[in-house]
């Protein structure tokens, strides 16, 4: 399995980081992709895919935090986008529902690491609250097209995901698609086409069922593809085989 969005450099795991990640390995999770998106949280994603060899980058800028984002970082993020561990840029995007970051400056830090990407040739990852029209408008008008990349942790309608899939995004669908009372969200995974599938946590936040309320980790990835293979009424391993190809696919890796 390929868990495409971890925080594993969360403080949450301080303490037993390595029994997370062995416990992850024993579960059949062969490749993780940890994200950062303030000066911290990457440090931490680099430390953490230069310590293990299936363990991979992900960096950008959170649009809570888009009013602390200096050019220096921007410039910073350039950098480490040539490292050979770093595989997309992100999480980035628009977030709402909470007020640190005007929306006005949410906009320009989303669009200068769309560009960025684009300069980079990196796919990119996307935080969508409660600004999807916003979200959807802006990766048009930046062609985020080019690059493509994965609209993360999926809860809108069937028709904005077949737009973002016709910019060639993917999909991806984490805890919340398990939960009983989520019909929509079961709803919209069951109709994605399987080549724009992938799966993930976003840990350790959205622990699935039946785990909801406790810390979520990589090795609980097995639950989202169990509802996936569920909803499409496919085999297991073809749920795991799939989501992993489309997702070495969109972060260019080798298998």
């Amino acid at each position: 399995m390929f868990d495409t969005h971890a925080h594993l450099n969360a403080t949450q795991f301080e303490e037993d980081r390595e029994a997370v990640i062995q416990r992850a390995l024993d579960e059949g999770v062969t490749h993780i992709v940890v994200v950062g998106f303030d000066r911290e949280t990457i440090k931490g994603a680099m430390e953490l895919a230069e310590q293990y060899d299936f363990i991979y980058a992900c960096v950008g800028w959170h649009p809570v935090d888009a009013i602390d984002m200096t050019d220096e970082d921007l410039d910073w993020i350039e950098e480490l986008a040539a490292h050979p561990k770093v595989v997309a840029l992100g999480e980035m995007g628009l977030d709402y529902h909470w007020d640190k970051s005007p929306a006005d400056v949410q906009k320009e830090v989303f669009r200068r690491q769309i560009r960025l990407a684009k300069k980079v040739k990196l796919p990119i990852v996307i935080h969508n609250r409660e600004a999807t029209q916003d979200v959807v408008d802006i990766l048009k008008e930046e062609e985020a097209h080019e690059v493509g990349g994965i609209m993360h942790c999926y809860s809108g309608s069937i028709e904005v995901a077949r737009q973002c899939m016709d910019m060639n995004f993917y999909i991806s669908f984490g805890g919340p698609v398990t939960f009983k009372n989520a019909k929509k969200v079961k709803e919209v995974a069951a109709e994605i086409p399987m080549d724009r599938l992938l799966i993930e946590t976003d840990c350790p936040y959205l622990s699935p069922h039946p785990l909801r309320g406790k810390r979520n980790e990589p090795s609980y990835v097995k639950y989202v593809a169990e509802t996936l293979s569920e909803l499409k009424d496919l085999p297991l391993e073809d749920i795991i085989e799939k989501t992993s190809d489309n997702a070495f696919r969109i972060f260019n890796m080798n298998r």
